[in-house]
């Protein structure tokens, strides 16, 4: 069926809206992604619109107002046991054929994988929803919902991926590292293919806008800026949890490259020199990365500890027994823990990297900020908000109010709801 053969009437402007949301992987209490799907997703069902999300594993963690049609996935890159080998009786249908001979050439194959399954469950359903809100998947099979079955869809690329590959490959180790990271990242040339076809893209800052229509090829008058939010509700300073003395916190969802864990603990290693200090982050180690590798070579073991699968309450507690935070990226397109630390009203130390002056506001004013990837420049930070606990309250409270002013997920769900809106008419006149 082509898209032309399908007649959709448009939704009145004050009519709910049916949305079936993708999700190829939502990590429920880490990683942006997760986060993006489980926040947006309330916030549109508290705006009184039907909301289905349609997901592969790790599942996100959703509103029970939200129905989640689960997906499942060979799980090749799994926590417990990262990029095993499928079984021949692991085989159930085409996509999971496909998923294991893309895996087996050495690229990530869930998005690919995760797009067509979505597309076989959506094809039978077309008369079900308004719209398909694809979140970074990209994948063949969406644009195969838009091209071929008739859905709109709108795409939100929190940074292009192009991003990534384009630092692990600047930053691998050997040849042989910088190959397998060349072969991991293949399927980026889908995602390009896919978001330049896209009717409607939806970002999360400016500098991700840019990248975009850069990497992605996307004409820049179909790439939308809506921002994340965060709920200030529930990430805020904690009156009766007192700070330790030297403790800084950071969140590293994923230990890449672009996440600079590296350069913060070099940072922390020239600290632990002159003063009592000590790292706690968020996330979980990676076996196999520069950060660990650093981590180890420095003996880092009696100042820096890994914290993971907790839930957001103690994530705000841990900023809250903070006496600084950190984000020391050499990228981001956006940085939800930058605005869940300045939410939480602990003062943030952060580089310049993508999008997060745009985020974080001005230096000395509300954050601070270093240039990315250098670990001399941020220790020398780190040491002057640690010596000067008035700097540190001064600028930790105008964080949190900048947050509490530009931000929050109702804000983000109602500028979602515009772009559904705009690409709805636009696919009618189409």
């Amino acid at each position: 069926m082509d898209a032309g053969d399908l007649k959709r009437p448009v939704p009145a402007a004050d009519d709910p809206l049916r949305i079936a949301y993708l999700a190829y992987r939502g990590k429920p209490h880490c990683g942006g992604q997760g986060v993006y799907t489980r926040h947006l997703t309330r916030a549109l069902v508290d705006l009184g619109h039907h909301v289905e999300v349609l997901a592969g594993p790790p599942y996100p963690d959703l509103d029970e107002r939200v129905p989640l049609v689960t997906l499942p996935s060979l799980e090749l890159y799994n926590d417990h046991f990262p990029m095993r080998k499928p079984r021949i009786w692991e085989m159930k249908t085409r996509w999971d054929v496909a998923e294991a001979m893309s895996f087996n050439t050495g690229n990530f194959s869930e998005p690919m994988a995760f797009s067509m399954r979505a597309r076989d469950h959506l094809r039978h359903r077309t008369h079900e929803f308004d719209l398909v809100h694809d979140n970074q998947c990209l994948g063949w099979g969406v644009l195969l919902m838009q091209e071929r079955d008739g859905y709109p869809v709108l795409s939100t690329i929190h940074h292009p991926i192009t991003v990534d590959r384009r630092l692990e490959i600047q930053h691998a180790r050997t040849r042989w590292e910088e190959f397998g990271k060349r072969r991991w990242y293949a399927f980026t040339r889908m995602q390009t293919q896919v978001a330049k076809r896209m009717h409607r893209v939806m970002t999360v800052s400016g500098s991700s806008a840019g990248d975009i229509a850069a990497d992605h090829r996307v004409d820049p008058s179909r790439i939308h800026v809506v921002p994340v939010g965060v709920d200030p509700d529930l990430f805020l300073p904690v009156a009766d949890v007192k700070r330790v003395p030297g403790r800084i916190v950071t969140t590293a969802s994923a230990d890449v490259v672009m996440k600079g864990l590296k350069y913060l603990l070099e940072a922390i290693a020239k600290l632990r020199t002159e003063r009592h200090v000590e790292l706690v982050i968020i996330g979980k180690p990676n076996s196999d990365s520069a950060s660990t590798k650093v981590f180890e070579d420095l003996g880092l073991t009696d100042c820096v500890s890994y914290v993971h699968s907790v839930p957001d309450q103690r994530i705000v507690e841990l900023y809250s027994e903070a006496e600084v935070a950190c984000v020391p990226s050499l990228y981001e397109g956006f940085s939800l823990p930058a605005i869940e630390a300045m939410s939480c009203g602990v003062p943030l130390v952060a580089t310049t990297g993508g999008a997060l002056p745009e985020v974080t506001g001005t230096h000395g004013e509300t954050c601070f900020q270093v240039p990315p990837g250098d670990s001399d420049a941020l220790a020398a930070m780190l040491r002057t908000v640690l010596d000067d606990p008035g700097l540190r309250d001064r600028v930790g409270a105008a964080g949190r109010r900048r947050v509490i002013d530009q931000w929050s997920w109702r804000h983000t769900a109602l500028r979602t709801v515009e772009q559904y809106r705009a690409l709805l008419n636009e696919t009618s006149r189409r």
